[in-house]
């Protein structure tokens, strides 16, 4: 990646939502959250698929600005009673001091998430679905009236026009039978929840079989390299982008 990263010292509502972590040099044309949720650090397949496909967009428009979430290091808590607070206004007087600054981590996250473009997400499969710190993620983005709305005809997406690029990564293989597309949790929840929200151009770069032997992972990883660099880099809004620009 060419350009300057940016390092300040952040407040944990700033520094949950990534914010300016790193920001490419020229004249922004768009904007590309990049997040990684995959515990394992250097040795996951999933951190290095999201490398590579932020990458490769980002040589077809050099001039997108990225902000970076590792939701494994700096991820917002699971949802409780304190953090569901951004339901409530924020000049309530029934927020507590938990509750407010639970609230700016949720406002900081879900601003971020709206300002994108561009979303591409490592979410490696745990126990047939996506890691715990992902769906945190997700909750606090997933807000009535902000990403959603419920209509007299049921539930409407806000945030349409964005893309959304996973790279799925699976120990064995769920793809190639009837038995193992029920068991998988992930990529099915991550089309879900995104089409819930509006987004309906959600592309998958998989890896699977990475703990079948050397031979099968080697397969898995090769047809992934493949598979990013083929990745379709026009984005859902791509006229809107180019008419801003």
């Amino acid at each position: 990646m060419n350009g300057k990263t940016k390092g300040k010292t952040l407040d944990h509502a700033e520094s949950v939502a990534g914010v300016a972590c790193h920001t490419l040099k020229g004249n922004p044309t768009m904007q590309l959250l990049h997040i990684d949720s995959s515990i394992l650090s250097a040795q996951s397949v999933s951190r290095q698929l999201t490398r590579d496909i932020t990458a490769q967009w980002l040589e077809s428009h050099p001039g997108t600005t990225v902000d970076y979430l590792d939701l494994a290091i700096d991820g917002p808590s699971h949802l409780s009673a304190e953090s569901l607070g951004f339901r409530l206004p924020p000049s309530s007087d029934a927020l507590s001091d938990v509750q407010k600054r639970e609230n700016a981590v949720s406002e900081a996250l879900v601003s971020q998430f709206l300002a994108a473009d561009v979303i591409v997400i490592g979410a490696p499969l745990y126990n047939f679905s996506v890691p715990s710190q992902l769906k945190s993620w997700i909750d606090r983005i997933a807000q009535a009236g902000r990403t959603f709305t419920y209509t007299d005809k049921g539930p409407k997406g806000l945030a349409g026009g964005k893309t959304v690029i996973v790279a799925s990564t699976r120990g064995g293989m769920y793809s190639t039978s009837e038995a193992g597309r029920a068991m998988e949790h992930q990529e099915s929840y991550l089309q879900t929840v995104f089409g819930f929200l509006g987004i309906t151009d959600v592309r998958f770069v998989r890896a699977e079989g990475l703990a079948m032997g050397d031979a099968v992972k080697t397969q898995a990883l090769a047809t992934a390299a493949q598979a990013v660099k083929t990745l379709d880099t026009d984005a859902a809004n791509q006229s809107r982008v180019s008419q801003a620009a």
